[in-house]
């Protein structure tokens, strides 16, 4: 059908990655005529999964959250067959290897917590005080709080400098993408809190999952792939190849830097880049699904995937996961391999290279003091969602989505 036969819609969401789906959901939901434009050749944005010669290769090293609201709300997580990872982390330090596991899941590792074996007794005090507030305490005290750096946060919670670097800064500057903990506290102490209250874990057909269940629930003549809009208009967007498709209210639901480009004016913040790189061996170098830290952040984490879910590679192959700030100059493969023989206390030169995945703005920095949600509305009938609008994770874009359908369907009523 072309684009002249189909109905005009009353509104079109540009990106189909989670915000973008959820938002068109809502609006269908609601009486509305909705498209959901895509550029590329499949739904998920970010939160895409490639199969390439038996294996699943998310793009870039993914976890999912069981404890975000939104995921809770709108999936249905026993179809996502999902597997978890070790409740704790390895941590390869100046002093050797380290592990630390949650207690209230692990009770038989709780002997590796005794002071002195990994942290002194006042780290474990100050860790154990800051994950309980953080547990236990409503959402909203946390998120009104006044908003520092993490790293003050974690030194205000009391944490000696040699927790912060050998366990705390190596795990979360995969989370937050950038070493310096500079990333907001609120974030971080939300983060932290969903993490003690849920399980990270992947789904067994890959991250791409999420999304691909989520865009299911769409009305069929929704969702069009391979349309790529150059620019918003003022009666809707125009296309790629030339044509326009108008529409009263548009969203546009992409990355930061495409919904500047679409908006003019519209501010965003700087990303996060991060590379993955995926190994196979016939040996699997770590038989638990536990993520691995480096102290010294040559690399940012690794994991052995098919040790968290078989379904990542070829039966008797082994998939190994390992990411890293920024992108892949020349030489950096090789010095990351390197690292991982390390790491692993195993020879790596025999590993084959699966795939390398570099994923620019694959985070929004998230500077203090960091807005957690900010409205989507930008001028009369345009607007924009995005885990940029709110924070960088699953949940963030879910709960833009969620908010950019609520308010266009808010000012209609006015109307």
């Amino acid at each position: 059908m072309t684009d002249q036969q189909r109905p005009p819609p009353d509104a079109l969401v540009v990106g189909a990655g989670p915000a973008g789906i959820v938002c068109a959901l809502d609006l269908s939901r609601s009486g509305l005529r909705v498209e959901l434009l895509e550029a590329s050749d499949g739904v998920g944005g970010r939160m895409r999964t490639d199969r390439k010669d038996g294996f699943l290769l998310d793009r870039g090293f993914q976890v999912f959250n069981t404890a975000y609201p939104q995921v809770k709300r709108r999936l249905a997580l026993r179809r996502l067959r999902l597997r978890p990872f070790t409740p704790g982390l390895i941590a390869r330090t100046s002093r050797g290897q380290m592990r630390i596991t949650d207690p209230t899941r692990r009770p038989g590792e709780a002997a590796s917590l005794l002071p002195g074996r990994v942290l002194s007794a006042r780290d474990l005090t100050a860790l154990a005080a800051l994950t309980a507030r953080d547990a236990l305490l409503p959402a909203g005290t946390l998120k009104s709080r006044p908003d520092r750096t993490t790293s003050a946060a974690l030194i205000r919670a009391g944490l000696s400098p040699r927790a912060v670097e050998d366990l705390l800064r190596p795990f979360l500057s995969g989370v937050f993408l950038e070493d310096e903990l500079e990333t907001s506290a609120r974030f971080f102490h939300l983060v932290w809190r969903s993490m003690v209250r849920g399980t990270l874990c992947l789904p067994a057909e890959g991250i791409g999952a999420v999304p691909a269940q989520l865009a299911a629930c769409l009305p069929d003549g929704t969702l069009r792939l391979g349309t790529p809009v150059a620019a918003v208009t003022d009666s809707g967007v125009l296309l790629e190849d030339g044509s326009e498709r108008p529409a009263p209210t548009v969203v546009v639901a992409t990355d930061g830097p495409t919904a500047a480009r679409l908006l003019p004016g519209l501010p965003v913040p700087d990303g996060r880049t991060v590379t993955t790189y995926y190994h196979a061996t016939d040996t699997s170098p770590l038989a638990e699904p536990t993520l691995l830290v480096d102290s010294s952040l040559a690399v940012l984490n690794t994991c052995v995937l098919t040790e968290v879910t078989p379904t990542y590679a070829p039966p008797g192959t082994a998939l190994v996961s390992t990411s890293v700030l920024d992108g892949d100059p020349p030489g950096r493969h090789e010095a990351v391999r390197g690292r991982l023989a390390e790491l692993y206390g195993t020879d790596t030169s025999a590993w084959t290279p699966i795939a390398t995945y570099t994923v620019k703005h694959a985070l929004p920095a998230m500077a203090p003091p960091w807005p957690l949600s900010r409205t989507t509305r930008f001028a009369a009938d345009r607007y924009v969602c995005g885990d940029h609008r709110a924070t960088g994770s699953v949940q963030g874009a879910l709960a833009s989505g969620t908010r950019a359908a609520r308010e266009v369907l808010a000012d209609l009523a006015r109307r």
